[in-house]
């Protein structure tokens, strides 16, 4: 029940922190929007499509890219060009793709997953790898696919990491996707090229509507080939667009202005896991915030209260029993994240 004592809410200036694709295009990005040249990217006649497409694929080391609509989609779509009915792939038990996106791949592909344990950050180990490949046997299905993500619930894998699975996946005849939703805030806390990161894997997805502050989208690159066959798939799950560059202007000047603006993120979620590490009822591991994402843990049954009592004083949480996640983005400055944490410990006061 909403506390009928709060304070008069702001309802143009919440503060939400439930996650990074809150963001609102900026005034600049807006016109940017406004002021795209467009065509049917269907026929791929939209220019700042196209832009966008080799912008990223260049970014990234990969000969071409696709825009759709989300990430998901673009996950999605990957996994139906490199992977046939009946194959399998593996991923990260707690990867999106596994938990996340409605085992689309599953239920529209007839894939299987094979999900791999992995540790606190999300890493998995090459022996794991090669121990899952399935033998060649008519009882199983093909193993096809290695699926990576980075970050993974805001921890990095740095380029090692990454490319000793790569190599373990390529080495058993599997191909590699990355889902890079986060990729840019790896890169820069790594202080790398992107690129650095995803040399080794075959695609990649990089979402433009997270931390990059977009309003929508994502680009697929890999291949000339595997982005030909991309397109088809995309068609297929009912992502073909058409004037479209005006999402596709938004992700150019995300791409222009918004990377290395990530470092303020990562910086405010410091900021704000050292302030609720003072607050005794909260458990905050300081040492594990790598980029924008803060995990804090309250007693149980405190949760849905503390929700409810910070969404009374203009103040948006994910929903959480006694692990809630805290997502810092380009929307929430000092002022934000000291107001959060003050209004926390008042909660707990």
């Amino acid at each position: 029940m909403i506390d009928q004592g709060a304070s008069k809410i702001n309802k143009s200036h919440y503060i939400d922190v439930r996650s990074d694709t809150v963001t609102k295009p900026t005034g600049a990005m807006r016109e940017a929007m406004v002021a795209a040249e467009v065509g049917d990217d269907v026929y791929g006649d939209d220019p700042t499509v196209n832009t966008l497409q080799k912008r990223v694929a260049l970014l990234l080391g990969k000969d071409a890219g696709l825009f759709v609509p989300s990430g998901t989609q673009s996950n999605l779509v990957a996994l139906l060009s490199h992977c046939q009915r009946g194959d399998e792939l593996l991923v990260g038990d707690c990867y999106h793709i596994h938990r996340y996106e409605a085992g689309g791949v599953s239920v529209l592909g007839g894939v299987m997953m094979e999900a791999i344990a992995t540790d606190h950050r999300g890493c998995m180990k090459a022996a794991q790898i090669v121990k899952a490949i399935k033998p060649d046997d008519l009882h199983c299905p093909i193993s096809r696919l290695l699926c990576l993500e980075n970050t993974v619930s805001g921890h990095v894998l740095d380029v090692a990491d990454i490319t000793t699975l790569a190599i373990a996946g390529k080495g058993c005849g599997l191909s590699v996707h990355l889902d890079g939703a986060r990729l840019m805030n790896a890169a820069i806390k790594l202080g790398v090229p992107a690129c650095d990161i995803v040399k080794a894997v075959d695609s990649v997805s990089l979402c433009l509507s997270k931390g990059l502050g977009a309003p929508a989208g994502s680009v697929l690159v890999g291949s000339n080939d595997f982005i030909t066959r991309a397109r088809r798939m995309r068609k297929l799950v009912g992502g073909g667009m058409r004037q479209v560059g005006i999402l596709a202007a938004a992700g150019l000047y995300a791409l222009d202005n918004h990377i290395e603006r990530l470092n303020q993120d990562h910086e405010h979620a410091i900021r704000l896991a050292e302030q609720l590490n003072k607050i005794n009822q909260v458990t905050i591991a300081v040492d594990q915030v790598d980029t924008n994402m803060v995990f804090m843990t309250v007693p149980d049954g405190s949760g849905v209260a503390l929700c409810e009592y910070l969404a009374a004083r203009g103040i948006l949480l994910g929903e959480g029993n006694n692990v809630i996640r805290l997502v810092t983005h380009l929307d929430i400055g000092v002022d934000e994240v000291d107001q959060l944490a003050a209004e926390i410990a008042n909660f707990f006061a």
